[in-house]
């Protein structure tokens, strides 16, 4: 990638930041190269799981994913690792190997278990009522009956925080303080997270948010926000560089991906992970697309 875009690593390239582990065929002849893609096909399907089922699908369960496919190497100091797992799911990487997964729901998740998790919504596709044990911290994002949730959490080279946002209940009605917006000071850049977000934003929320780098962006059009209102709140926050997510299929990202290429250069990423530090992102706002769903 060039100075001004992010660098994207791909399968066995990428200056030895994130490790990533494919199946990928070597060149080969004859049958052999048959033999090798059906036991990669095997593989693949013992990999992946499926939660392909209508009851799932009805409380908006994402299409399967295949398990992430790296693990942290080293960073440099202002760097931070980006992955995405799925849905809502975002695995952050620092560069003293801390590890964080956003809406974790015990589904979409690495193959260790992270230090930190955040649970934007209580949703059950966005947070699990059983986090591993190991977990040093679970941040969740909705008020459990003891007023809105205020984290502040330091750990080793890693700073979270939250703004707590409104959210609307299957009747329509507003649950108060039912979602937050995470906010991840890693390496020298701010993450936001919009999790389940429902509304534009305040100017006191935009405020309390303060400098965001990267913005993590829910762009389905109806569970969340319409599409056109989450342009507006991109517009209130000002982000260099805006990932999507929790689109569910192609069609509704490339609805997203017409407009948005009206106003933002769009990119694609032939990897789910990428390594980033404010010295590579893009001197004009983009949009980066991740590939998963």
């Amino acid at each position: 990638a060039g100075p001004s875009s992010p660098e994207v690593v791909r399968p066995g390239l990428g200056r030895g930041r994130l490790l990533t582990l494919d199946c990928a065929l070597q060149q080969t002849m004859g049958w052999a190269m048959g033999l090798v893609r059906a036991l990669c096909g095997v593989f693949a399907l013992l990999v992946v799981g499926i939660q392909a089922s209508s009851a799932w699908a009805m409380v908006c369960w994402p299409i399967a994913q295949a398990e992430p496919r790296f693990m942290l190497a080293s960073l440099r100091p202002e760097e931070v690792g980006i992955t995405f797992l799925g849905h809502a799911s975002f695995l952050l990487e620092s560069p003293k190997g801390v590890t964080i997964v956003t809406d974790y729901n015990g589904v979409m998740r690495p193959k260790e278990i992270p230090d930190i998790v955040t649970m934007n919504n209580a949703h059950i596709t966005h947070y699990t009522p059983n986090p591993e044990p190991e977990i040093k911290y679970v941040l969740r994002g909705w008020d459990e009956g003891k007023g809105p949730p205020a984290w502040d959490v330091g750990y080793k080279d890693v700073q979270i925080r939250n703004v707590p946002t409104n959210v609307r209940d299957w009747s329509g009605a507003t649950r108060e303080n039912g979602n937050s917006i995470f906010v991840f000071s890693v390496g020298d850049l701010c993450i936001a997270h919009l999790g389940h977000l429902h509304h534009l934003l305040t100017d006191a929320q935009v405020s309390q948010l303060g400098q965001v780098d990267i913005l993590l962006v829910p762009v389905d059009g109806s569970y969340t926000l319409s599409q056109e209102d989450m342009f507006a709140v991109i517009e209130q926050i000002k982000p260099q560089l805006i990932i999507p997510m929790h689109y569910f299929n192609q069609y509704t990202l490339a609805r997203f991906l017409e407009r948005a290429a009206r106003t933002y250069t769009v990119r694609n990423s032939e990897s789910p992970s990428l390594v980033l530090a404010r010295a590579r992102l893009p001197k004009k706002p983009e949009i980066l697309v991740l590939p998963g769903q």
